[in-house]
């Protein structure tokens, strides 16, 4: 593609962009000199641990056919822009052909609840007939012509620029309508999103997280709520203080969730949790309906709510949506159940924040019979003030605590499970750095009546120790473990 076309819509710096340039031809895009660079665009992306602008001159060496840079870095054949990440998203657009516009885009947005409630959405839609793909924190999916599914994963929950729009010309040219993604706050600060333009955004709730990150929870705020100025409309969590603050601001078409206030578009009421799932009526438009939704806690009442306003908003019927709602089966890695056939419940879950570990916990407390022993840990290099907070709150509603590691990285796993202990309150406690035998012991010391929560992997199949990824399986471990105890699924 010649680099004029590349450049469509991106803002460049003086001096103009030279014509013979214009007319050199790219075959691709790198914005990482580990690629193959030789007639690539390269694209000098500014990150936390590195600057593409110091590997520009070897980018030029070794062939490259232009280098994208926000200031001068002494290259023959280097274009100025004042952002190049907000060139980036753009020219990955145009090098793909701008697919997202043959699509309708849906995205959701918000600290916990994104991929239960992007997945709800996106089986809703496939239920009802519409091709539909998907991007979360659990893999990327869309179908294929041939009735076949087309599914990976990447390592962000809202991928690389260069990743999305060309899975979207994939989706696109296997004529789908509608693109479900997550849109995480950092995928927003740095301009992933950039260019493309949604039907409808979610909004799902803000609580501490990612303040390694973003420094404050008011910067962190703003990421997330800068979605909506790329949204044709929104579903708001109206309970959560941030949704609230956010709704007062949106001059666009919007509908408010609630599980408190009756003057909400969506308002559940007469909510009844289980171990199966939650049940509420559904009090919309004037009209009152039942519903039931198989994905058990309090908070799959309000990502039910968000789910349906979604699809409300993507132009399906409300009919349409709560006959196939209660159809739809677990979410990997969310409140998800390993059978375990000993007479005790195992329960996989992702919840990594103070919010979601406490929202989970008071959810299972509410019909468990026996103990709740919970086994969770904290994520190294990232932010360490919710880790006391979340020891305080395990502290509240399980009855044994087992601390280990989730994924250390760079941190002294032992360092991590110090400040947790800071927050911790509980008599019965235990601290098993190493995360399988710590699920060993988990799962010997359960009863009868008993519920184990293994939290903070969810889905992930890997550990990050060091700068190491190491494949971690953690429902493969816990049916290798039954079956040692002589249960598991078909004992």
């Amino acid at each position: 593609m010649l680099l004029s076309d590349m450049l469509q819509g991106v803002e460049l710096s003086a001096p103009p962009l030279d014509p013979s340039l214009a007319r050199r031809d790219a075959a691709g895009i790198a914005a990482d000199s580990q690629e193959e660079l030789r007639d690539r665009l390269f694209v000098c992306l500014k990150g936390r641990q590195a600057d593409g602008h110091s590997f520009a001159a070897q980018a030029e060496a070794a062939g490259a056919a232009a280098v994208l840079c926000q200031q001068d870095v002494g290259c023959r054949r280097q274009i100025l822009t004042p952002d190049t990440r907000s060139a980036y998203a753009r020219i990955c657009a145009n090098f793909y052909g701008n697919p997202a516009r043959e699509l309708s885009l849906a995205a959701v947005t918000g600290t916990n609840g994104k991929t239960s409630v992007a997945t709800t959405v996106r089986r809703l839609l496939t239920a009802a007939g519409v091709r539909a793909g998907l991007f979360s924190t659990i893999q990327w999916a869309f179908p294929l012509r041939d009735g076949s599914l087309r599914q990976g994963e990447l390592p962000r929950t809202t991928p690389d620029p260069r990743d999305l729009h060309r899975l979207l010309r994939e989706m696109a040219d296997e004529e789908l309508q509608v693109a479900v993604m997550e849109a995480s706050s950092q995928a927003l600060d740095q301009g992933r999103l950039i260019g493309l333009r949604f039907a409808v955004g979610a909004f799902t709730n803000l609580t501490q997280d990612h303040l390694d990150y973003h420094g404050t929870m008011e910067a962190y705020y703003h990421a997330k709520e800068s979605l909506f100025d790329q949204c044709a409309s929104g579903v708001i969590n109206l309970d959560d203080p941030y949704g609230a603050r956010l709704a007062k601001r949106l001059s666009i078409p919007m509908l408010g969730c609630s599980t408190r206030d009756p003057r909400a578009d969506l308002f559940a009421e007469e909510i009844r949790c289980g171990e199966e799932g939650v049940r509420f009526t559904l009090c919309h438009g004037g009209g009152r309906y039942p519903v039931s939704f198989g994905i058990p806690g309090i908070y799959s009442v309000q990502n039910a709510l968000s789910a349906i306003g979604a699809c409300l908003k993507l132009g399906l019927s409300l009919e349409r949506i709560l006959a196939e709602l209660p159809e739809l089966g677990p979410i990997r890695g969310r409140n998800e159940v390993i059978p375990t056939g000993l007479g005790f419940r195992v329960i996989c879950d992702y919840a990594h924040t103070p919010d979601g570990l406490e929202n989970l916990l008071r959810s299972t407390r509410e019909y468990v019979k026996g103990r709740i022993i919970l086994l969770f840990g904290c994520g190294g290099d990232r932010d360490r003030g919710k880790r006391p907070q979340m020891g305080e709150i395990a502290s509240r509603y399980a009855d044994f605590l087992v601390l280990t590691s989730d994924n250390p990285r760079t941190e002294n796993p032992g360092a991590i499970i110090g400040d947790i202990m800071k927050g911790v309150t509980a008599r019965s406690c235990i601290a098993i750095v190493e995360r399988r035998e710590a699920i060993r012991y988990a799962l010997s010391i359960a009863r009868r009546g008993d519920t184990v929560i293994l939290a903070g992997k969810g889905h992930e199949r890997y550990q990050v120790l060091g700068r190491k990824t190491l494949y971690f399986d953690e429902r493969r471990l816990v049916e290798g473990i039954l079956r040692s105890m002589g249960g598991g699924a078909d004992s």
